[in-house]
């Protein structure tokens, strides 16, 4: 993985856009660095295969793609029991450090700000100086495209903003509220008990099944133990939901039907548990998208009321009188929202605002112009979740502020003012800038009560080494003031327990070892954490368009680690001596082998050997990659399908960006089972069926053969079905399963 670079521009290209397309904006460009050819001179071209050996003398040059080496870490299990090394969780801090460490980046060589009155008549407090935000992005101190021209205010809401007019009581109906028993009636003793615990990592688990389509898995800490709780909780109602007045006339003609499934979801997001949602399909993301945009609503809108509330009562209290009211955070944003596309982030705006409808919305020209885009070109063949996908604006690289007032929304208010932080990995990456940087700043962030993760499988296809950035770098203790009252913020905020009480929600069409991971440890709610899963898979294997023959070859790894060089010496040893026979044998006939590599470091290493073994000189071979030109993309296809290569490399995020729709296809070799059980699907029946029908190959001679080893359990349970799977892992009598 190339080392992280700040980008020069705050929009469009970046060092940190990755693999695919170099182009300011668009797909395939979410893993890292750069491609190094377009910043360096001109592009390098890998000559793969033999049959090109006359141009070997305009290409001694040329620099192939140094390999790389990972350890994925996989998960055999998907269940919390099998994490024992669950993130540990800072105990609580004592008050002063925090005062002392806030003290010490205060400048001693100015005078001082002068203190907040609750009674001015200014909106505005203390200096007014431009947040480091302006700057992310812009080494010359450019103007930054994502934020308007606005001061950073100080403090979280300003005193004398307006508050809802509607019948709420603090002091009354908060006593069965959820808002309230999380952030506010906080039992101290219990919180330093479920600190311990997630130090520990103690957590009492329950399972259960719903509607025999799902299964629930739902787990608390050992000194609450209320799992079994957690699963038995159902709610569907308006009152259920604990609305704001002006929530709910808005949303009784949008709310989705209650089927089941979504009275589980909305009791884990309404009660602020922790949700992993591992079945989010095109068919229910308008309704997920509903459930938590409602839900985020509702908690700025209780948060901002609560807060000018108790101004209003400190305005008007006797100043002898001793009164304290611990209602806010270090910053203002309390919501963050990461997403894949920018049109992703329109859809979700788009939800927002139809739930809330503001009278006035700032900045709105601005925000269509830059989101909204509709001259799709997709050709007819792209499958749903790619169309949900890369529909209109699929740039990746975005962040976006929203402020509320009780009668306005601002679009692109600095995040130092904003209720809601909209962004990307790489946008929000972006932001907070490098460790060695002197600008790096998270602050925004220190905050942040709910987050929620939209088709996080979608990021895995990025770089996701900026998401585990991100949770890394949440709720931690602010280095600067940024105009805080700090006898305004709550306890566990000052105490380094605010990860304890954030809200995760996860959406995802499937589960995979990485975001497994992140459930067990970045997901430490006291409140509980739940995730739902299929209770069972058929497997994407049935039902194709022709009856090929499908084989599964599973080999032995140790341990996680050794399961790279495992794979790559049973490919080798075991794969690549039938793929010379059957060159050698069918050269005359002009066969063709595709090779499906999900992983780019597998690829590098498998086209490198390809390129220099002995065992391999007589096999010429292409290679498609999320790398590659359009126009080598185009030269590699043509020449794969005349016959010129017999065989062609293609990785799993080539497919996943563009959906190549290969020709010639007769045989299919899996190196890796691909984590999307539909790419299974569009590789094996779809190149297959076509070249049968196209009369290119019979079908008793088109094949498929998959690598798989234990490690690879939840990628095989999609793929093959949940029966098949547990049978194929434990069966010790052969290693080589086939299937027609």
């Amino acid at each position: 993985m190339a080392p992280f670079r700040r980008g020069t521009k705050g929009r469009g290209g970046s060092a940190l856009r990755g693999r695919g397309s170099t182009v300011g904006r668009g797909r395939g460009r979410g893993r890292g660095g750069s491609n190094s050819a377009a910043a360096n001179g001109p592009k390098s071209t890998f000559y793969s295969t033999r049959v090109e050996e006359a141009r070997q003398d305009n290409s001694e040059n040329d620099q192939a793609i140094t390999e790389e080496s990972v350890d994925e870490e996989v998960s055999l299990h998907d269940s919390i029991e099998d994490d024992a090394d669950l993130a540990a969780v800072s105990l609580v801090k004592p008050y002063h450090t925090l005062l002392r460490s806030l003290d010490q980046n205060v400048r001693h060589d100015q005078p001082p700000l002068k203190k907040r009155r609750l009674a001015q008549e200014h909106g505005f407090h203390g200096s007014l100086h431009l947040s480091p935000a302006t700057e992310i992005g812009q080494p010359d101190g450019g103007k930054d495209l994502d934020f308007a021209e606005e001061p950073e205010l100080e403090g979280n809401i300003s005193p004398n903003e307006p508050g809802e007019d509607d019948s709420f009581d603090p002091e009354i109906d908060d006593l069965h509220d959820y808002f309230y028993k999380h952030f506010t009636a906080v039992d101290e003793k219990a919180l330093t008990a479920c600190a311990k615990d997630a130090a520990e990592s103690r957590w009492t688990t329950q399972r259960s099944v719903i509607q025999s389509k799902w299964k629930l898995f739902s787990a608390s800490y050992k000194s609450l133990s209320i799992a079994s709780e957690i699963a038995k909780r159902k709610m569907f109602t308006i009152k259920d939901f604990q609305l704001k007045h002006k929530l709910e006339s808005n949303v009784k003609p949008r709310l989705p039907s209650d089927n089941g499934l979504n009275g589980i979801l909305a009791s884990s997001i309404f009660t602020y548990q922790d949700l992993l949602f591992c079945d989010r399909v095109p068919s229910v993301a308008s309704d997920l998208r509903t459930l938590t945009c409602l839900h985020i609503l509702n908690h700025i809108f209780k948060t901002r009321d609560r807060i000018i509330k108790n101004n209003a009562h400190l305005s008007k209290a006797d100043t002898t009188e001793d009164m304290e009211y611990r209602d806010q955070g270090f910053t203002r944003p309390k919501v963050l929202i990461i997403l894949p596309t920018r049109q992703t982030c329109l859809k979700m705006v788009d939800s927002i605002i139809s739930l809330c409808e503001p009278e006035q919305q700032e900045n709105k020209k601005r925000f269509q112009d830059s989101y909204s885009q509709t001259d799709d070109d997709f050709s007819p063949d792209k499958p749903e979740d790619f169309r949900e996908l890369f529909g209109g604006n699929d740039d990746d690289m975005f962040r976006l502020g929203m402020k509320f007032t009780r009668k306005t929304v601002k679009y692109f208010s600095q995040f130092y003012n904003s209720d809601i932080i909209l962004a990307s990995p790489l946008g929000l990456r972006m932001a907070i800038g490098t460790e060695d940087s002197k600008k790096q700043d998270h602050d925004f962030l220190s905050s942040i009560e709910i987050l929620i993760v939209d088709q996080i499988d979608a990021l895995l296809m990025q770089n996701w080494e900026h998401v585990e950035y991100i949770f890394d770098h949440l709720n931690l203790q602010p280095k600067e003031t940024h105009g805080c009252d700090f006898s305004r913020v709550r306890n566990w905020y000052l105490d380094g327990n605010a990860r304890l009480l954030r809200q995760t929600v996860v959406l995802t069409a499937y589960n995979t070892p990485e975001i497994n991971r992140l459930f067990g440890h970045s997901m430490l709610n006291i409140a509980g954490k739940v995730k739902i899963c299929k209770e069972s898979y058929e497997g994407a294997m049935l039902d194709f368009g022709v009856q090929v023959r499908q084989t599964f070859s599973r080999y032995d790894a140790p341990d996680l680690p050794a399961d790279p060089d495992a794979r790559f010496k049973y490919f080798t040893t075991a794969i690549v001596p039938s793929l010379t026979k059957f060159s050698r044998a069918h050269s005359a006939q002009g066969q063709r082998i595709l090779v499906f590599i999900p992983s780019y470091m597998d690829f590098v290493r498998v086209r490198n050997f390809f390129a220099s073994a002995t065992s391999t000189q007589n096999i010429s071979f292409g290679s498609i990659s999320e790398y590659t030109s359009v126009r080598d993309v185009a030269r590699a296809r043509s020449h794969f399908f005349s016959g010129r290569h017999s065989l062609l490399l293609y990785t799993g995020r080539a497919h996943h960006f563009r959906r190549y729709l290969l020709r010639g296809v007769q045989k299919v070799i899996m190196y890796a089972l691909p984590e999307n059980p539909l790419f299974y699907r569009e590789i094996v029946d779809g190149y297959l069926s076509r070249s049968v029908s196209e009369g290119k190959i019979d079908v008793t001679d088109a094949s498929v053969r998959s690598v798989f080893s234990k490690w690879d359990i939840l990628k095989l349970e999609r793929i093959v079905g949940t029966k098949r799977c547990t049978a194929m892992i434990k069966e010790r009598t052969g290693d080589t399963f086939d299937f027609l």
